[in-house]
């Protein structure tokens, strides 16, 4: 079985293994506060230019998500999201159940827009409904899509004319940062938020997400928060030092080579999928492929390769998603292809 399903489905990267069984033996301070997760926050720093930025390493996307909206919203007060948004569709309704609303809302090919923002307030009225107080956006979205540097501007600039937090999830960050459709660098998306993730369990982390925080008023007591929503990690330097080794180089780091490598091997499955003529589901310049396929031809490839039915079939079509990894080689892209090419 040769696997497309996720970009984790594989172990860590051998430099991080390797970090990891190297420092096995040390004692160390626990929940985040040894020297590993100190010098990875710094590095973090430095990479994104804020030299006063609280990171917090957290043990996955969905604890980030739950304890930063909930740490940042009044019992009253809401988050507008994508109905497509991770904490909105797949996260069990985390969110709602920390006393939060998620403000759905119809994205264009999974992006939030300042139009939609303002459409959130029009269903504001007064102290009988939520207060749309948070835009969550994911970077790249679920559907692989990418905010451009002008979206992102337009859309922190309407939070703060709205008085808004703005969060980016950046589960797959690495991947939207390194897509050739990319026009940002990861001190924009830094510069026009409150808090952001760096995503390391979808990009050759064991676990792990290093979560940022640019402003205080979210950062008060953002430890307690962590603690009581079960995600203080008695041994947190076991994060640390994965981000230590994903990051060491800078924008040279294994972390950005990984994402990269995951990207190239994306563009190539793309490639070949457009050359057989195949429709796509949505447009992606990232890691994860949409085409949709005929239902016997999906059917035969579930025998030799491990992917997703994203939505459900209609008219004898079904789309898949196929998603490409730091550790995706190039041959496995090739049997796949022409696999496909066989059965189209």
């Amino acid at each position: 079985m040769i696997f497309f399903r996720s970009d984790y489905s594989q172990g860590a990267h051998p430099d991080v293994m390797e970090a990891l069984i190297k420092t096995n033996l040390e004692h160390s301070d626990g929940y985040g506060l040894d020297a590993h997760c100190e010098n990875a926050a710094a590095m973090i720093r430095d990479l994104i230019g804020k030299p006063d930025a609280s990171v917090h390493m957290m043990v996955g996307g969905t604890p980030c998500n739950i304890t930063l909206i909930a740490a940042a919203l009044r019992p009253y007060e809401g988050v507008v999201a994508p109905r497509t948004a991770h904490c909105y569709f797949h996260e069990t309704g985390g969110v709602e159940a920390t006393g939060h609303r998620v403000i759905a809302m119809e994205g264009i090919n999974g992006k939030l827009n300042p139009e939609l923002i303002d459409r959130a307030w029009d269903e504001y009225e007064d102290e009988h409904t939520v207060v749309p107080r948070m835009v969550y956006i994911s970077q790249p979205t679920e559907g692989g899509s990418l905010y451009s540097k002008a979206e992102m501007l337009a859309i922190s600039e309407k939070c703060r004319e709205r008085d808004m937090y703005l969060y980016i999830d950046g589960a797959r960050l690495g991947t939207g940062l390194t897509s050739p459709a990319c026009d940002f660098t990861i001190r924009d998306v830094a510069g026009l938020c409150d808090a952001f993730y760096i995503g390391g369990t979808k990009n050759g982390a064991l676990f792990g997400e290093a979560l940022v925080i640019n402003n205080p008023a979210i950062d008060d007591h953002f430890r307690w928060m962590i603690k009581q929503n079960c995600g203080l990690l008695a041994k947190g330097r076991l994060i640390g030092v994965q981000f230590e080794a994903l990051l060491a180089g800078g924008e040279d780091s294994i972390y950005f080579r990984m994402a990269r490598h995951s990207n190239e091997m994306a563009s190539k499955l793309r490639a070949g999928l457009e050359e057989l003529g195949l429709p796509f589901y949505s447009e992606s310049p990232t890691n994860q492929i949409f085409p949709i396929l005929p239902t016997p031809v999906v059917e035969k490839l579930e025998e030799e390769f491990f992917f997703y039915r994203w939505a459900p079939e209609k008219d004898g079509m079904i789309p898949v998603r196929f998603v490409t990894a730091w550790g995706t080689e190039e041959k496995e892209v090739d049997a796949l292809l022409a696999r496909i090419r066989e059965l189209v």
